[in-house]
């Protein structure tokens, strides 16, 4: 890449990424403050935190992953200028989404009746129950807020949905600490406190942002093509599940192994699993950020490639996985040099701390792996290639990743490093093979969503 080339992706790239990753470390930063305020209450309901996150994450991230097919669809129309079929990708992702929201939020009904068959400790799993139906209440206006999301960042306006994402933190810090301590005239909920904060700060985050696009004068033309059939149907349904879909089942598998390798820490006991739940929950604020770059990736790819600029294309994924690797390399570092003092943060038993600190010295090692699939994820996204990726995501995670961290935690006696161990191996394969991918796809001419959108 020349340096004119370079300069050219690089101001576009950060300008549509860092608002995405301040929007993405929303997400994350909500369990995050969770965590740390219900730490300080002690290791058991930090356990129980940690068993819920990672049983409902592995549903959530089914979700999201529905949704982010709008964004490389409204990127690729953006780059034709068819406002038209982004009018009907606004319909069709807005009703999607409330949809699938609804469905994962009655699923939160099933789940308290699955966690007592884990193999966790019970006074886990009794505080865990009620904590997973209210997180599960919140996945409706998250979804709402996501599909208004992706269809207003496929357009490369980014910043709204980091303003709303750092608002409803605010809230939702405020909330935290009232209720589980019951400050700020509120009432005492202990741990309950910090999943009722979540809800609000959702439902307030897809109230704003649903009044965003349904209100900017710039959207005008987008939501007028929108009134003229505000009826979702079938084929954009079924265009927008083609590429969400697989999105969602790669997501899920990633998640799934996160989640199930949660599960099998929690079985060496509650001071193991609320030393991952630190470990786990500052690895996932450098993972999103990274995530947000890549993000950024799938739209800049995706209006290349709706362009029919395949050398642009390629370009701009090759900025990501540049800034992806810097970014991640630092951050690797930072943690190897503060990992024996974060975990104060969240809680100050003393074997919870060292085994937290073994942990985050893993996590540094993974961080560039972490960001380098993530990057890859968005490239391919934006090129519409969502299939294989799910397929790698399945092999190296489920029949790689996993069996390795049992054999190394339980056989070979490492523990939660053993653990671990097994998932920087996952993530290394999924790395490497997205990589390969990218520079050995050909870039077709033209979009695949240009002939089934120009129908409508």
């Amino acid at each position: 890449m020349s340096a004119t080339t370079f300069r050219s992706h690089l101001n576009p790239t950060l300008s549509l990424a860092y608002p995405v990753v301040l929007s993405q470390l929303g997400h994350v930063l909500v369990n995050v403050v969770d965590s740390m305020v219900v730490g300080q209450t002690g290791k058991v309901p930090l356990a129980a935190v940690s068993l819920a996150v990672s049983v409902s994450t592995v549903v959530m991230v089914l979700g999201l992953g529905l949704t982010m097919g709008i964004t490389p669809l409204v990127a690729a129309a953006d780059g034709r200028q068819d406002v038209a079929a982004n009018g009907r990708l606004l319909v069709n992702g807005v009703w999607l989404s409330a949809f699938a929201g609804l469905v994962l939020a009655a699923v939160g009904l099933l789940v308290p009746a699955l966690l007592p068959h884990l193999g966790q400790p019970a006074p886990v799993v009794v505080l865990a129950a009620p904590w997973v139906q209210v997180l599960f209440l919140s996945f409706f206006p998250l979804m709402i807020f996501q599909g208004f999301k992706q269809f207003a960042e496929g357009l490369g306006l980014t910043r709204q949905a980091m303003s709303l994402s750092i608002q409803a933190n605010v809230v939702n810090a405020v909330l935290c600490y009232g209720l589980v301590f019951g400050k700020l005239g509120m009432p005492q909920l202990g741990m309950m406190g910090a999943a009722w904060a979540t809800l609000v700060a959702r439902v307030l985050m897809a109230i704003l942002m649903a009044w965003y696009v349904l209100r900017a004068a710039r959207l005008r033309p987008y939501r007028e093509a929108a009134a003229a059939n505000p009826r979702p149907d079938m084929p954009g349904l079924r265009r927008l599940l083609g590429l969400g879909a697989p999105i969602g089942v790669q997501m899920t598998f990633e998640m799934g192994a996160f989640s199930f390798s949660a599960i099998m820490i929690g079985w060496l006991g509650a001071t193991q699993l609320a030393a991952h739940q630190i470990a786990i929950n500052v690895a996932s604020v450098t993972y999103m950020a990274a995530s947000g770059i890549g993000a950024a990736v799938t739209i800049r790819v995706g209006k290349f490639f709706g362009a029919h600029d395949g050398a642009g294309a390629r370009q701009a994924g090759q900025m990501g996985y540049l800034l992806t690797f810097a970014f991640m390399c630092l951050t690797g570092l930072v943690l190897v040099l503060v990992r024996n003092y974060l975990p104060f943060y969240y809680n100050h038993d003393p074997a919870v701390v060292a085994q937290a600190a073994t942990l985050l010295l893993i996590a540094a090692a993974f961080q560039v792996s972490d960001g380098l699939q993530v990057v890859g994820l968005g490239a391919l996204r934006g090129l519409e290639d969502v299939k294989v990726p799910s397929v790698v995501a399945l092999l190296a995670y489920w029949v790689v990743a996993l069996p390795l961290g049992y054999v190394l935690a339980f056989k070979l006696n490492m523990g939660a490093v053993g653990v671990w161990l097994g998932l920087l191996t996952g993530l290394t394969l999924v790395a490497g093979m997205l990589l390969l991918r990218f520079y050995r796809r050909p870039l077709v001419a033209a979009s695949l969503s240009e002939p089934a959108l120009a129908t409508h």
